[in-house]
């Protein structure tokens, strides 16, 4: 298993080219490629050129970096068919640098809209009918995260829309922080999964259902906001025991293909040392986590 640093907190610190180094310095040997303004930022056509392209590989040889994982967040499954097109073009865009890069994973998001899931649903098969051919050519593979605010966010839900895929290059990313979102089942979704499970991300958050759903007060009541944190490990509700052990169970952590991400957005003003923490916790927990 690839141990990769989500370096989001650093990209107000550090120049893109800058980051790989960082990485380095803080213990990491892999990053994921997260948006990034002068890269693939959100939502839009990525700004980076072969020559951009380039200069960050090399950026990341230097350092003795690899890249794990490209993370873009794209409407394809947007309810407007317009952006849906767009988002295609620009996913296209991000398979080729993926590809230039030598990465062979991407993950990512449904991005649709829950309020229309029928729709967003519908247009997500659309796309992947113009996008899954490339991926396969290609030899990527792809994991999808049903975030909070999705048009699917429940855990097992999102592997049936994977599997209406029929492809082998596609499959789950669990994200532990929206385990509350998914549903709370961890042991069940990640048995589910199976070996369509290939890349996690590695961050606490609370349970948002605890104290008669008054955990977060939000106003005016009902409303349909969604909350969740990216705190460090054992600073939330996660169960951190359960989530390893199914990694175990599944072989996930001593397989040569699936990524770990530590991904704590919480405390920017600490990322040296919660990155260090986060590091140190992974690694000792999967040496403790049981096998099978």
């Amino acid at each position: 298993m690839k141990i990769a640093l989500d370096p989001t907190p650093l990209h107000h610190s550090h120049s893109l080219l800058e980051i790989p180094a960082k990485v380095r310095e803080l213990g990491y040997d892999h990053l994921q490629l997260t948006p990034h303004a002068d890269f693939i930022p959100f939502f839009r056509h990525p700004k980076a050129d072969d020559d951009l392209v380039d200069a960050f590989a090399a950026a990341c040889r230097d350092a003795d970096v690899q890249i794990a994982s490209v993370l873009p967040v794209l409407r394809w499954s947007g309810p407007d068919e317009e952006s849906r097109r767009a988002a295609v073009k620009q996913w296209k865009r991000v398979l080729e640098i993926t590809a230039r890069l030598g990465v062979g994973v991407v993950n990512t998001e449904f991005s649709g809209r829950p309020e229309l899931q029928e729709e967003s649903e519908r247009q997500f098969y659309w796309s992947m009918e113009e996008l899954l051919p490339i991926i396969e050519r290609e030899g990527i593979q792809v994991f999808i995260d049903p975030h909070p605010d999705d048009f699917v966010e429940d855990g097992l839900e999102a592997l049936r829309v994977i599997r209406g895929l029929n492809s082998s290059h596609v499959g789950l990313a669990y994200v532990a922080c929206h385990t509350f979102h998914y549903g709370g089942n961890t042991a069940e979704i990640m048995a589910a999964a199976g070996q369509s499970l290939g890349l996690v991300h590695i961050a606490d958050t609370f349970d948002h259902h605890r104290s008669h759903g008054l955990r977060y007060i939000t106003n005016p009541p009902g409303n349909a906001a969604r909350v969740h944190q990216h705190l460090r490990i054992g600073d939330g509700d996660v169960d951190w025991d359960g989530f390893f052990g199914g990694l175990g169970k599944l072989g996930f952590l001593d397989r040569d293909d699936t990524v770990a991400v530590s991904s704590v957005f919480a405390e920017d003003e600490d990322v040296d040392a919660v990155s260090r923490y986060q590091r140190e916790q992974i690694l000792s927990r999967i040496a403790s986590a049981p096998r099978h």
